[in-house]
């Protein structure tokens, strides 16, 4: 199946195609058709399995065959996304579908000056793509109006609902108008999920591509274990072999990150940072030059586990695993990005064995080891069948070959990080996402 036979405006057709996009992608073709017969759509899929076409088609469609012009202030067509990457990533996607057309596409967020976005909604626009604090500032401003919004998409809202925004749309959801046509778009199903589809959602068509929490199948998985003292070296050489590629290197905390860069441009390497501690600005050119290859690692929190859409990154490094499983399925998300290969590298020190095991009892799969062995007993994870790590390299780290101690860390390791049975983790803790 191709796009023409989805039911798309030929001229949006020709539009993808000479953007290179020709074949749709499984969420794709189950969504599209659904949201252009004007149906709610709730939809379950990876991230990377584009999400963002399945409901951009469809809006700009309905809004080039209707003509209908935004009243000043307005906005035709809302997008809410939890995270300023994600929500700029919409909206140079929807510029894209729509350009040469006369629809105007407008991005308010956070980090941004207030007053040109002001400005930039005084005549209206068709498309809006917005935070959800931001775009209650400009409502508590009367800067915007959500009266005469026919479109609605939250995209990611699991993270939405993660960062607290429900309080936010519980605020936005009275001031839409009843009749309108809404699609909700998530890659997990967390319980709350139910109250926000019967706020929003109204004979929701449900379409779901696969099982949520699950990684891309293109993506192959590893786990080191390895002391958190070593974890830099291990790291160091593992990018010193995949020079020529790009790779993203997760970590939980802002000054963590920053002087993880730090250290690894001592060492050479062309990278640039990306947390919560950068300005709007900022954060855009760190992700411009990754995204033309001027930087070959971003190291990042949370804050670009989504809406980081580059083809080309190949390795996603899990340098401290997340405390929150679901953000580990977003992370390895950004590699194998519209059916490329791409290869996913977990560090685990001892501290971090609980946090392992709940990523893989979310996933439902185990990962596979590539050097080491648990820290507690034997773990839950599997022997990769040929011994391989990323690039299917295998590492043996200490004098003892990986082998576990009787203090529960590998013979000859002496990394500072305490073993996991000195630990007292608690079997359930907050979740924290980290931005």
């Amino acid at each position: 199946m191709d796009f023409d036979m989805l039911g798309l405006a030929p001229r949006l057709v020709a539009k993808l195609a000479e953007q290179g996009i020709t074949d749709p992608t499984p969420i794709q073709t189950q969504a599209i058709p659904h949201a252009m017969n004007g149906r709610d759509v709730m939809g379950l899929a990876q991230t990377g399995s584009g999400k963002t076409a399945a409901f951009g088609l469809p809006m700009v469609d309905a809004l080039l065959k209707s003509g209908v012009r935004p009243n000043p202030k307005s906005a035709n067509g809302l997008v809410l996304a939890p995270t300023r990457e994600l929500a700029k990533q919409i909206a140079d996607n929807l510029t894209a579908y729509a350009q040469g057309s006369h629809l105007k596409v407008a991005l308010v967020v956070g980090g941004a000056g207030i007053t040109a976005q002001i400005k930039r909604m005084a005549n209206g626009v068709d498309l809006l793509v917005a935070t959800p604090g931001r775009l209650i500032d400009l409502l508590d401003r009367r800067a915007v109006s959500l009266s005469n919004t026919r479109f609605l998409v939250l995209d990611e809202a699991d993270q939405m609902l993660d960062l607290g925004f429900i309080h936010a749309l519980r605020r936005i959801a009275p001031l839409l108008p009843a009749d309108r046509q809404t699609m909700l778009f998530s890659a997990t199903m967390p319980k709350q999920m139910g109250e926000l589809a019967e706020a929003f959602l109204r004979d929701a068509v449900r379409v779901q591509v696969n099982a949520p929490g699950k990684a891309v199948e293109k993506i192959e998985q590893s786990v080191h274990f390895v002391a958190q003292a070593a974890k830099f070296d291990l790291l160091v050489d593992l990018l010193d072999a995949h020079r020529d590629e790009l790779a993203l290197v997760f970590g939980r905390t802002k000054h963590g990150m920053e002087k993880l860069s730090k250290n690894l441009a001592a060492k050479g390497f062309a990278v640039t940072a990306i947390h919560g501690n950068k300005s709007q600005g900022q954060r855009e050119r760190a992700i411009t030059d990754f995204r033309s290859g001027k930087v070959r690692i971003l190291v990042a929190t949370d804050v670009a586990a989504r809406g980081l859409d580059i083809p080309d990154v190949r390795h996603v490094y899990n340098f401290e695993l997340p405390n929150v499983p679901e953000n580990y399925v977003h992370r390895i998300g950004r590699t194998a990005r519209a059916g490329a290969d791409g290869a996913a590298i977990a560090f685990c020190a001892p501290d971090e064995m609980q946090d392992l095991r709940d990523i893989q009892r979310a996933m439902k799969e185990d990962i596979p080891i590539a050097s080491g062995r648990p820290w507690e007993g034997e773990g839950t994870t599997k022997k990769r069948p040929n011994g391989g790590g990323a690039g299917g390299q295998r590492r043996r780290f200490g004098g003892g070959g990986g082998a576990p101690g009787a203090e529960g860390k590998p013979q000859g390791q002496r990394g500072r990080s305490k073993p996991a049975n000195a630990v007292a983790k608690p079997k359930s803790r907050p979740r924290v996402a980290a931005r």
